[in-house]
């Protein structure tokens, strides 16, 4: 009990204080990354807090993409939870039109035809996103906005220090004292363009693209200044991704870990109808959909992180 009042304190000091040694160490924090300027990387830079990519998907067809289009399906948030506040399916079909989560800045939005697959939340920050989300049910007052604020600081590696105070309470209420602190492993905070530019000189250009707009987010939430409007132009691509994969398309199964199947309808990227079918010799399975990514078959399409937040409220 001790050391969980130190460590609330100790994130209470650094990030709330406006005291003179709490600025110092700021202040030298950011000369070591200034100075440190020439030495930042390519594969710096490049690094993802959350890995999931098309390579984590299961490719396999074991389900025709017009299977279950005629069934009636069930209202996920109309079923029954377990004392973790998973849902709890039996065997049939199931749906809920879920807000979602852009997980890739500088890449395009989900298009018409776009096929996603299923793949879980992985990388460094993996347990801080799962958790945002999860916590995110417990949070009406939280808009959607700001929990996407938050998601996008993280990808592109933001200083948490250094997000403006309504942000900052927000994840307050999201996470632990000790995940907060975990935000500031593996930052960057912003870089000058012309040192981005020589980092990234021999980059391919989708990743040099992705590396330049992240950069310029972290400078975006370090001023404060920036709405939300300017963020969500710089972090979605207009038109529709390159097609780097014509044979997955919109409507896809995918065969769950857990032996359900699972596919995805996204309507842009803050919100999609997510669809399962749990086959009749499966007795129940446990679902939250906190847990798992929608991954674009197109590499060029954002990753959608999805909840079991519903878009309309439901009927129980």
């Amino acid at each position: 009990m001790k050391s969980q009042k130190i460590t609330v304190l100790f994130v209470i000091t650094i990030f709330f204080s406006n005291s003179i040694q709490a600025q110092g160490i700021f202040e030298n924090a950011k000369n070591k990354v200034t100075n440190a300027i020439g030495k930042v990387s390519y594969k710096k830079l490049s690094k993802d807090p959350i890995s999931t990519n098309f390579k984590d998907t299961n490719t396999d067809i074991d389900l025709e993409d017009n299977f279950g289009n005629e069934a009636s399906f069930l209202s996920i948030c109309e079923q029954q939870r377990n004392t973790e506040n998973n849902y709890i399916l039996h065997s049939g079909f199931y749906e809920l039109e879920s807000m979602s989560f852009c997980l890739k800045a500088g890449t395009y939005g989900p298009s018409e035809g776009d096929g996603y697959l299923y793949a879980p939340v992985l990388g460094k920050k993996e347990e801080i996103v799962i958790a945002i989300l999860k916590n995110f049910e417990a949070h009406p007052e939280i808009p959607q906005r700001d929990v996407q604020l938050l998601l996008w600081a993280i990808i592109a590696k933001t200083k948490f220090t250094k997000l403006a105070n309504p942000l900052k309470i927000t994840a307050t209420k999201l996470l632990t004292a000790e995940q907060i602190l975990d935000l500031n492993n593996g930052i960057l905070g912003f870089i000058p363009e012309n040192a981005v530019q020589k980092a990234t000189n021999n980059a391919p250009q989708t990743i040099k693209t992705v590396i330049e707009i992240e950069n310029k987010m972290r400078g975006m939430f370090e001023s404060g200044l920036s709405t939300y409007e300017e963020f969500e132009e710089l972090a979605i691509l207009g038109g529709s991704a390159p097609e780097t994969n014509n044979l997955i398309k919109r409507g896809r199964w995918s065969l769950h870990p857990d032996g359900y199947y699972i596919r995805y309808f996204p309507n842009g990227y803050s919100k999609t109808r997510v669809q399962i079918y749990v086959p009749e010799d499966i007795d129940m399975v446990i679902y939250n959909g906190s847990d798992d990514i929608a991954v674009p078959a197109n590499t060029g399409a954002q990753r959608l992180a999805q909840c079991n937040i519903p878009v309309k409220i439901c009927s129980n």
